[in-house]
């Protein structure tokens, strides 16, 4: 059985899906990687095809009204596109509760007029359905290796850590510094052992998962009332397993080999939205249509994959540029994202065959929209 995750603008769940003839690895697995591009192309259309027949299924609409009823905090995740970060697979968190919005080095800024609209309209929506809101604003680095950080910022963790505190800030100016409703939390990411480092409402203190022991278990309550003595009673319950699940996570890692995993692999660059149905690790880049500029996470996320073909980390015979676009309605909705995948999908080719020409022959692209209310993955001509 396959693990899938829906998320999006309604509700979120889990279930399980039959494997097909076509391989279904298990999110850690190098097989799929390793398969020739038209047969890795092939694999990526056929998941999403499988994702929306379990998710227009009777079960998992049941699933998804009883899962909403029972997690009263909505959470979303800032974060980088790199592939490398899954923070629903690091923290044993059942698919599709973190819904993740990514862009090059978790760089946001709510001024951004696309992005500022998205956030509070995501926000508006869940107190219209009395929910709270938990902002995870991440940064990643590694303790190993600077050069496996975070390129977006030039692997200059201090950076990328300020632009998450600065962030954060920007969401209590529009939001509130009271917390009642919207808590904005930074949270970094260490990807060699994909453990989470909580920072504290003060950013004095700090939780690094990656050294708690079974008294800092036994004690974790606690600890988080201490480090976000502001945060909802309800929230902090919500927040509660997630920290147990990275811990969690840590250990059967180290059970496992999870040195192929700790740098890119990355064979697919998708942009635009609506890929929740593709969260495995370090297997796209994902940049979302977020930021005035694409042109620089673009040509960053073409650089990734030329290094991953030079390094042998992936097979050089050509990598996947999918663009998509998300609709609401038949009709004018679907027609207007109709004209952003193709206009993303234009876009993204021509900055990656400009920036990084030596792969310019490789690109397989794909075009398509998406159905919120289907899941169903629409290519499009």
């Amino acid at each position: 059985m396959l693990l899938v995750q829906y998320d999006g603008p309604d509700h979120r769940g889990i279930i399980e899906m039959s494997t097909s003839s076509i391989p279904q690895p298990s999110p850690d697995s190098s097989l799929i990687r390793k398969l020739p591009i038209r047969e890795r192309i092939d694999w990526l259309i056929e998941h999403a095809k499988h994702y929306a027949q379990v998710y227009q299924s009777p079960e998992s609409f049941l699933a998804r009204e009883r899962y909403s009823a029972k997690h009263e905090t909505a959470i979303i995740a800032l974060k980088c596109m790199d592939g490398r970060l899954n923070l629903s697979l690091a923290t044993n968190t059942p698919a599709g509760i973190i819904q993740p919005l990514r862009n090059i080095g978790g760089r946001f800024d709510l001024g951004w007029p696309y992005f500022g609209e998205l956030l509070t309209a995501e926000v508006e929506r869940m107190v219209r359905h009395g929910r709270r809101t938990l902002i995870l604003i991440n940064y990643h680095f590694s303790k190993g290796d600077q050069q496996r950080g975070c390129a977006g910022w030039g692997y200059n963790t201090d950076a990328a850590r300020e632009h998450a505190i600065r962030i954060k800030r920007q969401v209590e100016e529009v939001f509130g510094t009271v917390h009642g409703t919207v808590y904005p939390l930074v949270c970094g990411f260490e990807t060699d052992k994909e453990a989470l480092v909580l920072h504290g409402s003060n950013h004095r203190e700090t939780l690094d998962l990656e050294t708690a022991s079974a008294k800092d278990l036994a004690s974790l309550p606690s600890t988080l009332s201490r480090l976000y003595p502001d945060m909802p009673e309800e929230m902090e319950k919500d927040l509660l397993p997630l920290v147990q699940g990275n811990i969690a996570h840590m250990k059967d890692l180290r059970k496992s080999d999870h040195s192929l995993e700790i740098v890119h692999h990355e064979w697919m660059i998708g942009v635009g939205r609506g890929f929740h149905w593709l969260h495995m690790p370090n297997l796209a880049l994902i940049i979302g249509p977020y930021s005035p500029d694409l042109a620089d996470p673009l040509s960053k996320a073409g650089g990734i994959i030329a290094a991953n073909m030079q390094h042998d980390r992936i097979p050089d015979d050509g990598f996947l540029l999918l663009s998509l676009a998300p609709y609401h309605d038949v009709g004018v909705d679907r027609a207007r994202a109709t004209l952003k995948s193709h206009f993303m999908a234009d876009f993204a080719a021509h900055i990656i065959r400009s920036d990084h020409p030596k792969i310019a022959d490789k690109i397989n692209i794909r075009k398509a929209v998406l159905s919120w209310h289907t899941r169903a993955l629409e290519l499009i001509a």
